[in-house]
């Protein structure tokens, strides 16, 4: 059971208006019905009757109302008792899921997410690394960062970085290779990339604008197994710069006209800029990933 849904459910008991909770909680009224149908759904039990506008609680409810209280007034306790005080004297505690693109968070964010938790030692954080978008509203993530703007959902969003990627080849690839000095050069090479309808975004579609090629030698999913088939010669590919410009074997190829500016974006539900563990991690990755701009933004 998704305990959080308790919060909705006693929210909307006390208010007993679907619009009352919503304000309080600070979310939409569709997350509130949702989550009430969800919450539903795992009982089994129908816990709310509609009645002239206003929600009135079913026998199951009022039942399911008696054990929430008790549940809450058990955590007040565990708020004020000394347990409260250990987790005050040092810092937000808890679980954190930070939800990011696999090549940023493997390689820039889970350094960072460590110091995390050795500042705060009551502190954990699932980092999820994954080429796919992952969804605030399903609650697979508490933080997301993405690269692509949410548009949808009452959630909190900032820009967090601007970052760039090149076309790279493997060193000695490129010289048994026809040189490359402009773009129609580019048919004479292999290339590296994604697998195009497993592709999560549009914002990596970018090997179409410099040339489309009849084939290509290596496809995947992961940008760390496309670094790791161009270091190992396999042809040219469309990579970070925080990826690759650190690998000796590997040089930008047309640089001038190969270069191509991203924006992460980081947003978490509105609901959570008052949990402690979920706000210090927020501004925690703001102020690291604003430290890493020359990495991420090289000339």
């Amino acid at each position: 059971m998704d305990w959080d849904n308790l919060r909705f459910f006693g929210e909307l008991a006390r208010s007993g208006s679907m619009a009352g909770a919503a304000r309080k909680l600070g979310v939409e009224h569709t997350t509130v019905s949702r989550r009430i149908q969800a919450l539903e759904k795992q009982l089994g039990a129908v816990l709310f009757a509609r009645e002239a506008g206003q929600w009135r609680l079913t026998e199951a409810g009022r039942q399911l109302l008696v054990v929430s209280s008790t549940m809450q007034s058990a955590v007040n306790g565990l708020e004020h008792g000394p347990l409260a005080k250990v987790a005050t004297s040092e810092g937000p505690a808890g679980l954190v899921r930070v939800g990011a693109t696999e090549g940023f968070g493997t390689q820039m964010l889970a350094s960072e997410l460590a110091k995390l938790t050795l500042r705060y030692p009551l502190l954990s954080v699932d980092l999820l690394a994954l080429p796919r978008m992952l969804h605030l509203s399903s609650r697979e993530a508490d933080i997301v960062i993405s690269l692509e703007r949410p548009k949808r959902g009452t959630v909190i969003v900032t820009k967090l970085a601007d970052y760039r990627l090149y076309l790279y080849g493997q060193r000695e690839y490129l010289a048994r290779k026809p040189l490359v000095a402009r773009t129609e050069d580019l048919r004479h090479h292999s290339f590296v990339h994604y697998v195009d309808d497993l592709l999560f975004t549009r914002e990596l579609q970018l090997l179409d604008t410099l040339h489309r090629p009849e084939r290509f030698a290596l496809r995947s999913t992961s940008i760390t197994a496309q670094y790791e088939a161009v270091r190992a010669g396999a042809g040219l590919a469309v990579l970070p710069a925080f990826l690759a410009d650190k690998d000796p074997v590997l040089s930008r190829v047309l640089p001038d006209q190969a270069c191509f500016t991203r924006t992460f974006w980081m947003s978490m539900p509105a609901e959570s800029r008052q949990v402690p563990r979920i706000a210090t991690t927020w501004t925690y990755l703001r102020e690291a990933v604003h430290a890493m701009q020359p990495l991420l933004c090289p000339s």
